[in-house]
């Protein structure tokens, strides 16, 4: 599993954030940072559940 972030669509509305903070990180400047571009098995639920919650689809996982 590899997750990557569109940051021309990330509005920086953190909601991958706050569902998987391990793995998602927004800076002072609203910008996200990916940081567990491939997160181990044990969040990989989680991290599915923020790429389907992202509210502008800025995030893209392949499996």
């Amino acid at each position: 599993m590899r997750v990557t972030v569109d940051e021309l669509a990330c509005e920086a509305n953190a909601v991958c954030t706050g569902l998987a903070p391990e793995v998602f990180e927004l800076d002072d400047d609203d910008q996200l940072h990916i940081l567990l571009p491939e997160p181990p098995p044990e969040l990989a639920d989680r991290v599915r559940h923020a790429v389907r919650s992202c509210p502008k689809a800025a995030l893209r996982l392949e499996e």
